[in-house]
């Protein structure tokens, strides 16, 4: 005699209509219901409306510990240890009450004492009349899980912990400088410089002056460090400045993305560490070097100016002295006035002689090897150089660097001059009576390839067909006060900008002021050219 819950052999069992009585009720799906319930892999348990327990499956032994005998009968709170608070289940009733499914954590206790962490839903079972006549529970024993969740924020807490105690700012970035986590030292940091993400600012100037070796760095996982960077606000603010330090590595991906197919993730932890009062200090001590420094420098170049004068008037009369003698020589009258030539060639050697002792008395810059320059650095100290000067003539400041400007090769003592000369011009020309505003504007700026300083004033100006003269020596536009002036600042300015291979030029219309445009080359190594062939 067949088994009654074997499904029936009739091959017309396909049909619609056995479809329909299968689709019903009946021994099968009875015991398919059965079956399914006992073993799935979760914890189930069915109580009467009073929470006895009628039912339970094979996975309720295997979490509890109690068998069926062992349960059936007694009540669900068996399970219930007295470290869940009150206010859960009265939270749990009210839900169930309410005819509603409830779902939460419990700790239960195994019949062997211990105890676990449940993650349970219960839902009533309502009859046709709307009357709960029965609960449903499934549970799983996840206190695994909520081991490891428990240790691996733990583990967050203490990392972002140390992380927030560290006394340098620290942010780890991801392969697109997304910041991924940071500290409060970094957000002090956003705050100060007024810029939200700091570290893209530092990262794009670290990439651009370490060139190959960031990737080659980066691929090798080679951290680094100690790369000092000079971040300027402008205005009355002080610069400020920052050690570099970073070290990349990698990690596994968390996306589910990844979770056949496992990739890795690459991070940088960078660290800034402000070195402000360290510089500071020491740039106090390099002012007061440089004062006396450039006080000598002006001593010597106010005795190569008057010797360069002297030079180039003793040098107009020879040159007439020249041509004459040239004269002689082309009418044939030399035998005639053999006495004359013998007195010109004499005049003529003699002041040749003095002009050759002259040259060989005017003194030299002592030599220097070119070396990474911050223009900004060199701005800043020149305004400072001329504070007092600044003041005493009522001029406002308005000083406007890029944040951190790219480092170029060049002599530091030569462009420093340059800049106070240059600077020096500019309050010459708001020196006059009649000019109301006096405002000096100082900015910096970078491009791919270029450095940009301009320096404008707002004196008369320099009318369009003097852009070219004012370079010629011996030729000045500074008028009044009875002050002597060689006419050799603009010169010697354009003389360094060659030497550097930079180009210099003016924007200017008369009564309106006047702007100088400089432009350098950035992390170009120039070829320092004599002094002949510099001067354009």
């Amino acid at each position: 005699m067949p088994d009654p819950l074997d499904p029936p052999d009739d091959p017309e069992t396909t049909t619609p209509a056995c479809r329909e009585r299968q689709s019903r009720p009946g021994p099968l799906l009875d015991w398919l219901f059965a079956e399914t319930v006992d073993q799935a892999p979760v914890s189930i348990s069915i109580t009467d409306a009073n929470a006895n327990i009628v039912y339970v499956n094979r996975a309720f032994t295997e979490i509890t510990g109690y068998a069926p005998e062992e349960s059936l009968g007694h009540n669900e709170s068996m399970l219930s240890d007295k470290r869940t608070p009150a206010t859960v289940y009265e939270s749990l009733w009210a839900a169930l009450h309410a005819n509603n499914t409830w779902h939460g954590y419990l700790v239960n206790r195994h019949k062997d004492g211990h105890r676990y962490l449940a993650d349970l839903a219960i839902a009533p079972i309502l009859n046709q009349q709307g009357k709960v006549t029965h609960y449903i529970g499934m549970h799983r024993d996840i206190t695994d899980v909520y081991r490891l969740e428990q240790q691996v924020l733990n583990q967050k807490v203490l990392i972002e912990t140390v992380v927030n105690c560290m006394p340098v700012a620290t942010v780890l970035l991801d392969e697109s400088d997304r910041v991924v986590l940071d500290n409060q030292m970094y957000k002090a940091l956003s705050s100060d410089l007024g810029i939200k993400e700091p570290a893209r600012v530092f990262l794009e100037i670290l990439r651009e002056e370490m060139g190959e070796e960031w990737q080659r760095l980066k691929q090798k996982g080679i951290g680094f460090r100690n790369r000092e960077l000079r971040f300027d606000r402008g205005g009355s603010r002080p610069p400020r400045w920052y050690a570099c330090a970073g070290s990349w590595f990698t990690h596994g991906d968390d996306s589910i993305d990844a979770f056949f197919n496992e990739t890795q993730q690459t991070y940088l932890l960078l660290t800034l560490s402000d070195l402000t009062l360290q510089k500071k200090h020491e740039a106090e001590m390099r002012l007061n070097a440089m004062r006396a420094l450039m006080a000598e420098d002006e001593k010597i170049q106010s005795v190569k100016e008057t010797l360069s004068a002297a030079i180039h008037h003793i040098q107009g009369p020879l040159n007439l002295l020249t041509a004459a003698r040239t004269m002689l020589l082309r009418r044939g009258q030399e035998q005639q006035n053999a006495t004359l030539r013998e007195i010109l060639d004499q005049i003529l050697d003699a002041g040749k002689d003095s002009i050759e002792q002259l040259k060989n008395c005017c003194p030299e810059p002592p030599e220097s090897a070119m070396a990474p320059v911050n223009l900004n650095q060199l701005l800043h100290e020149a305004i400072i150089l001329l504070t007092d000067r600044l003041l005493a003539n009522g001029v406002v400041v308005d000083w406007k660097p890029t944040p951190v400007l790219p480092a170029m090769m060049g002599l530091e003592h030569r462009l420093r001059a340059m800049i106070k000369q240059l600077i020096d011009n500019a309050i010459d020309a708001m020196s006059h009576n009649g000019i109301g505003k006096r405002e000096l504007h100082i900015s910096t700026w970078s491009d791919e390839e270029l450095i940009h300083v301009c320096i404008g004033d707002t004196g008369h100006g320099i009318p369009e067909n003097m852009h070219i003269k004012v370079f010629e020596p011996f030729f000045s536009t500074k008028q009044g006060g009875g002050q002597h002036h060689s006419g050799m600042g603009l010169t010697m300015a354009q003389e360094v900008i060659n030497q550097h291979l930079g180009l210099i030029r003016f924007e200017s219309i008369a009564g309106e002021g006047c702007r100088v445009h400089i432009q350098f080359t950035i992390h170009r190594q120039h070829v320092i050219l004599d002094e002949h062939s510099a001067h354009a």
